[in-house]
């Protein structure tokens, strides 16, 4: 598997990652090769390719639908880039505190450091999991509302 950081160092993937999760959090958070290719201004090749290094990353999954092959984000590899960059995101650089509020941040560093990794990662699993269940719970229902509509068809006999 590619290192989590090359995969994210290429600005298509970056920009693929983005539209996957503005996608997410509006609508079912699938989208296929066709509509990422509209999003991007990109050729379809150029887009199939980005995509499978993603998916060998493990930062995107694939559900085939027909003849369609519907992508959707898995933040989970983020992790590792995540723990990488909370202790530099947590630390206050020389200028922001006095000598004594310096010396207090240091000497808390670890506990800091490792309370700020528990906390972003419970938090960062948190937000997937929630966004999975309501990304779910829309799905069902749209489900149960075409199910809905086509019995009242059925019955009303058009």
């Amino acid at each position: 598997m590619a290192d989590i950081f090359d995969v994210v160092a290429d600005s298509t993937r970056r920009e693929m990652l983005q539209i996957l999760l503005e996608n997410l959090v509006k609508d079912s958070g699938e989208m296929s090769v066709s509509e990422l290719v509209a999003r991007t201004g990109l050729s379809q090749p150029t887009v199939s390719k980005q995509l499978k290094v993603l998916r060998e990353a493990g930062l995107v999954g694939v559900r085939e639908d027909g003849q369609h092959r519907l992508y959707h984000l898995d933040p989970t590899p983020l992790e590792e880039l995540e723990d990488w960059a909370i202790p530099f995101l947590s630390v206050n650089f020389p200028g922001d505190l006095d000598d004594a509020g310096q010396e207090r941040l240091f000497a808390a560093d670890d506990v800091v450091s490792a309370a700020a990794t528990s906390v972003g990662s419970a938090a960062a699993t948190t937000v997937f999991q929630v966004t999975q269940a309501f990304g779910d719970l829309q799905n069902s229902t749209k489900d149960a509302v075409r199910n809905a509509v086509s019995r009242l068809r059925k019955s009303s006999g058009k």
